[in-house]
């Protein structure tokens, strides 16, 4: 376990978080976003080869990877949700949420009628998401991270 956490690549997890305001409105920061993320899948076969060799002699049991995978993964996402935690207590400020609003906005003046229904059930999604607190903000990225890419 102590292991794990020298490995937990958290940090570099962490650095996604400066993807998410720019990210909205341009594509660039949307491709670095989704690359960190799944490079962080590689990282973890790339940390669990090193303690393998590094700490234990060459060989390693199924077992013994996939507890070492697992706590990683565990020290990894706490990290993260520390970083979310303070970017959305101190510094985000509700600009994601007005920023994905002024977007949406923009869209309706411009969208037909049969998306009507479609846009209105997304602008009631914004305001319930809105209306979180930021510790049920961090939460709620966390259970998506687990149930969406699995680490």
């Amino acid at each position: 376990m102590r292991h794990a956490l020298w490995y937990g690549h958290g940090s570099f997890m962490g650095l996604q978080i400066h993807a998410l305001p720019t990210r909205i409105e341009n594509t660039f920061p949307t491709i670095t976003f989704y690359s960190l993320n799944y490079r962080s899948t590689l990282l973890g076969y790339i940390f669990a080869k090193k303690f393998r060799e590094r700490h234990c002699g060459g060989s390693i049991t199924f077992s013994r990877a996939f507890l070492f995978t697992t706590f990683m993964y565990m020290f990894a996402s706490l990290f993260v949700a520390v970083v979310h935690y303070i970017y959305f207590r101190y510094i985000d400020g509700g600009f994601v949420f007005e920023a994905y609003r002024s977007i949406l906005n923009q869209f309706k003046e411009t969208a037909g009628a049969e998306l009507t229904t479609s846009l209105n059930q997304f602008e009631e999604a914004i305001d319930l998401l809105s209306g979180l607190t930021p510790l049920e903000m961090t939460f709620q990225l966390i259970s998506q991270k687990i149930c969406f890419t699995g680490c």
